[in-house]
């Protein structure tokens, strides 16, 4: 008797420990709402609607501090307590950003300090977005007041889900006012102590601009001339130190106020305008939800910007291993079906939101034509009607293991010092980062973008893709990952210039020229030496034979390679030589693959198929080309077609369609642009 009660007893908190992770398995859709810009009466309408849709979720405050802080220390949420207690009743979670950006116009007036300062010495007036400088001590002050008064105020309310740290942080232009210099010179001087350090590391011999004492130290932008290529990276790296710190300064009053809140934001720091080095915070742990903006384009037939797309989950994800959210998701013009085609996509990179940008079509300001859910007169259109059918078919699935956790056998180096160095190259550093991630995308393969120095390494396969900043901390643990078993591939422009952005004095690729056996010895530019090409190839055209396989490429430049003890795996043949342009060697008990071309997609291919087999790399379902999947767990399996036909997926077993209730065996057609979720019998 008394056993039998004990098992009960353990078969009762099995299941409850069962239903309790069911219940944490939970996709999210919903949507971005400014209720600022109306009123409670449409307020009203407006939150029927989304719960009519089945949302779960609405994002709401950003871009939006004066609404909660109209004048200096006055603060109103009156108002806004009552969206939040609507938002409660209709059962739908929010996510409340910290609007840290853009600052009040009375704030700018205030301390005009804060505004932005062009490279010509103009004081800009914050007629945009993102106008300040946000390193100013007096911006600060008064944004992380807003922030806890914020966190403080909602950190404890029932709708909230999670505070969002910023917006788009690596958006806005670049300050260059007398305080940032003074600012910068004070970082300077933390690094390098003397002026003797100083002028070593900025190559201050050349062209007579030798520093004298730190007070002499300008900005390197003056006008239109930029600056030298040290000072360049230094800048650089001083910007995207304050931006890291003020971001996570935000998020520290939002862990403190409201620790069991959760921590997201719109992570934007790719942007031209003030790409940043999002890596230093991403590896903290203070973001609990990496969060981006999903703009795949309006297309539903062309696939660069879905690529690009998930792209920006990947390389704002990192090594994290907590579920995505898409705190922004496409709606504007986007064709009929291409909205939930991108849904679907997003869920096979761990994506766990699907937040509409935006709720309304805009009435005003630099978003007046941005189109919404909602058309100017309030009333739904079509895209509601999209969200709502993923709504719905998200509700179906969600119990069978989403998110989706990705297993990674190979990590795609990124390094934001390399991006800001090889804007000097015919391509940046974060395009070949792309084309290796598309070579795995095409697979069905998972992959993560690494930052080396944090990174454990643990994977089968490690690329770095144009990784031209080396320095000897980073090459330390590259060499210590090949000497262990790993295998590399490095392409060209990797390894090209030293922590200060000097080009490498000693045999390149640098402090790891031995770990690939090779010696890198210079570049060429391909159309000078296609007037020798004995196949009569013309501009950027190449062609590589790779075993026995001749790959029809083009590159603007290709690395010229010396075999110091490495096997050449492939060479140029149509210029006026043959060129070694693919290496291999072992090095301890792993291998270290060089290829002298920058990242390109036909030469990675066979490459990587062949290491693929040798490195038992794990593959997601057996599918046609243009076809997405992913094993969900070994009974459940997602598909996308990504064509315009109908596609037969091979199967075996009994399957059922859990999102049409249907049921196959051995196989089924997946129908153009359709998604389909299969369980296995």
């Amino acid at each position: 008797m008394k056993k039998s009660l004990l098992q009960t007893c353990i078969l009762l908190i099995a299941l409850l420990a069962a239903n309790t992770m069911v219940t944490a398995q939970e996709l999210y859709v919903g949507t971005n709402y400014h209720p600022h810009d109306s009123n409670p009466a449409q307020w009203k309408k407006d939150i029927q609607h989304m719960k009519d849709a089945g949302f779960k979720v609405v994002r709401m405050g950003h871009l939006a501090w004066d609404s909660y802080e109209p004048t200096d220390g006055k603060f109103e949420f009156a108002w806004f307590d009552e969206v939040m207690d609507m938002m409660n009743k209709a059962g739908i979670k929010v996510i409340l950003d910290i609007a840290v950006r853009p600052a009040p116009i009375w704030l700018h007036h205030k301390y005009p300090s804060i505004n932005i300062t062009d490279a010509s010495g103009n004081m800009q007036y914050p007629n945009h977005r993102y106008m300040e400088d946000i390193g100013d001590p007096m911006y600060q002050k008064y944004a992380l007041r807003y922030a806890d008064t914020l966190t403080k105020r909602y950190g404890k309310h029932p709708a909230l889900l999670a505070f969002g740290i910023d917006n788009e942080p690596g958006d806005g232009p670049i300050s260059y006012s007398e305080t940032v210099r003074k600012r910068y010179i004070n970082w300077l001087v933390a690094k390098y102590t003397t002026i003797a350090n100083l002028n070593k590391a900025w190559a201050s011999q050349r062209w007579s601009r030798k520093i004298g004492q730190f007070e002499e130290i300008g900005l390197p932008q003056s006008g239109s001339v930029g600056g030298p290529p040290e000072r360049v990276l230094d800048f650089r790296q001083f910007i995207s130190d304050e931006v890291n710190q003020m971001f996570v300064k935000v998020a520290n009053k939002a862990i403190a106020n409201a620790p069991n809140a959760l921590t997201t934001t719109n992570m934007w720091y790719y942007s031209d305008k003030k790409y940043f080095d999002y890596a230093k915070t991403a590896y903290t742990g203070k973001i609990s939800r990496g969060g981006n903006g999903f703009y795949p384009g309006n297309s539903l037939i062309s696939e660069g910007g879905l690529h690009h797309a998930l792209f920006g989950i990947a390389r704002i994800q990192y090594e994290n291993t907590t579920p995505f959210w898409c705190t922004e998701f496409t709606t504007m013009t986007a064709v009929p079906g291409s909205i939930r085609k991108s849904a679907y996509a997003s869920l096979m990179y761990g994506n766990q939101m699907i937040c509409g940008w935006t709720w309304q079509t805009m009435h005003g300001g630099e978003e007046q034509y941005t189109e919404g859910m909602t058309d100017w007169d309030g009333i739904t259109n079509r895209k509601y009607d999209e969200y709502k059918q993923i709504a719905a078919e998200f509700k179906k699935i969600e119990k069978y293991g989403f998110p989706y956790k990705e297993q990674a056998d190979v990590a795609l180096a990124f390094s934001f010092p390399s991006q800001i160095v090889s804007y000097a190259y015919p391509q940046q550093h974060d395009g070949q980062l792309q084309t290796a991630f598309n070579v795995f995308y095409k697979r069905n393969i998972d992959t993560r973008v690494i930052d080396i120095t944090q990174s454990d390494l643990k994977y089968k396969l490690l690329i770095i893709p144009g990784v031209a900043l080396m320095d000897e901390r980073t090459a330390a643990k590259v060499r210590e990952y090949v000497k262990n078993g790993g295998t590399v591939i490095m392409t060209a422009e990797s390894a090209v210039v030293d922590e200060h952005n000097q080009v490498f004095r000693s045999t390149q690729p640098g402090y790891l020229n031995d770990v690939f056996g090779i010696r890198v010895a210079s570049f060429e530019e391909t159309a000078l030496l296609n007037e020798l090409s004995k196949e009569s190839l013309k501009g950027d055209q190449l062609h590589v034979l790779y075993g026995d396989k001749t790959i029809s490429t083009a590159s603007q430049r290709f690395s010229v390679v010396e075999t110091k003890g490495a096997d050449i795996l492939g060479n140029i043949t149509s210029l006026d030589k043959d060129y070694p342009i693919i290496t291999s060697t072992k090095y301890g008990k792993g291998t270290a693959i060089y290829i002298g071309l920058p990242a390109k997609e036909d030469v990675l291919n066979p490459i990587i198929d062949k290491l693929i087999t040798e490195l038992s790399i794990k593959k997601g379902p057996e599918v046609p080309a243009g076809i997405m999947a992913r094993y969900i767990d070994p009974k459940h399996i997602l598909y996308l077609n990504l064509g315009k036909e109908p596609t037969l997926i091979a199967q075996k077993g009994k399957l059922k369609s859990i999102l049409s209730d249907k049921y196959y065996t051995d196989s089924f057609t997946l129908q153009p642009f359709e998604p389909e979720f299969i369980e296995i019998k």
